[in-house]
């Protein structure tokens, strides 16, 4: 899966020959799963048709503040859609567009936008080779990179003009290859290997009915998905859910048992770094399951029980280098409960979640959590969505990293 997929880009078009190749820049980004909003100078409708972008984007194409044609119609907000896009990319920049942009000049709504990005802002050049080279030029390129905008190369060639050399536009595959390396680049988490767990486990009493909890693995899909976007290798182990993961690269392992969770735990945590353990895995299972399904045949019924093997514990006793993070979902002593688990477990961080709390605990979407470092540093979080929750729980991944 692409590094763009789920980002929302801004593609701004500027009057030069080279927006006919903007056509297939568009259709490769919604092919990559980016969302993506074309503002177009008035200059660059004489080379491209509006209609075109619209439909390949499926989004309109913006190129005024407002329509002249109609006087109801809502103005486009460049602040709105500088503040929406993850990234913003210019192409082709002609040298035009490069001085107002580098100068600070605002005379159309794709200055405006730009002025208003708080995103990266790459930049595609394109012009002909004197221009390309022309001081004025260079010192648009300067300025701009020194504002943090990133520059996307010319490419040499054969120009409008029929000189060949540098100043043609990068080809619209070469400038997806830059963007996504570029992005890849610099994700925090990449090159980390994260396991995490999700989920309940099922323990089986005879072939219809088993023993289990109300966990729907959501806080652990959330973490495995956001990982991934954050550039990391993840492997998610999941007990029985309906969900499945949004990301591609996260490989999804199922299980159904706590012993079935602890081998897949044990296959993957030595090449691990972090490993994150969100799953309900249940402390007993059936001593013995019976083969055939139980008749209802007496007014009572006893199930011996034993316990499960405890997977954090078996992990805090091999852990070298991992960054080991553990769940407690706790109804009193919630704290003093963590702390032991810290030290039992041999933790990093544990993420406490309280019943006691409304909005909190499983099959909600959101979470109310506390965390408590292995130095009982202790941070209580306010009410929030699980996706919310997930990123900070990899927020303190990062933090670690970083340290």
């Amino acid at each position: 899966m692409s590094v763009l997929s789920g980002k929302k880009i801004v593609l701004g078009i500027s009057g030069g020959i080279a927006a006919y190749k903007t056509a297939t820049l568009v259709r490769m980004f919604i092919k990559a799963g980016a969302e993506v909003q074309v503002i177009m100078t008035p200059a660059s409708k004489d080379f491209v048709t509006p209609l075109t972008l619209s439909t390949l984007s499926k989004n309109p194409v913006f190129s005024a503040f407002y329509n002249e044609e109609d006087e109801n119609a809502s103005w486009n907000n460049h602040v709105e859609i500088g503040l929406w896009a993850d990234l913003m990319l210019i192409a082709p920049a002609t040298a035009n567009t490069l001085s107002k942009m580098a100068n600070g000049t605002c005379d159309n709504l794709l200055l405006a936008t730009y002025l208003s990005a708080k995103c990266p802002v790459y930049f595609a050049p394109a012009m002909d080779l004197d221009m390309y080279k022309h001081p004025s030029t260079l010192t648009s390129f300067s300025k701009l990179q020194s504002f943090g905008n990133i520059m996307i190369p010319a490419e040499s060639g054969e120009l409008a003009s029929g000189l060949s050399g540098e100043g043609r536009m990068a080809e619209p595959e070469n400038i997806i290859s830059f963007i996504e390396n570029d992005v890849a680049g610099k994700l925090p988490l990449r090159g980390k290997k994260i396991l995490v767990t999700a989920g309940p486990t099922h323990e089986a009493i005879d072939p219809v009915r088993f023993i289990g909890n109300h966990s729907s693995g959501k806080m652990g899909f959330e973490i495995a998905n956001e990982a991934a976007k954050l550039g990391a290798e993840v492997t998610l182990i999941s007990g029985p859910s309906h969900l499945n993961v949004e990301n591609e690269s996260v490989q999804l392992v199922r299980v159904v048992s706590a012993e079935e969770m602890y081998q897949a735990c044990h296959l993957f945590f030595e090449k691990t770094d972090v490993a994150i353990a969100a799953a309900a895995v249940a402390d007993y299972r059936p001593k013995n399951r019976a083969t055939q399904k139980i008749k209802k045949e007496e007014s009572s019924f006893n199930i011996e029980l034993e316990r499960t093997k405890d997977i954090l514990v078996s992990l805090g006793e091999i852990k070298k280098n991992q960054f080991l993070i553990g769940f407690a979902l706790e109804t009193e002593n919630e704290i003093e409960n963590a702390k032991a688990k810290i030290q039992k477990k041999n933790l990093d961080l544990i993420v406490l979640n309280s019943l006691q709390d409304d909005g909190a605990g499983f099959g909600t979407p959101t979470n109310k959590v506390t965390f408590i470092d292995k130095n009982f540093t202790i941070e209580p979080m306010d009410l929030k969505s699980k996706g919310a929750v997930a990123r900070d729980i990899l927020n303190k991944v990062i933090a670690h990293y970083n340290d």
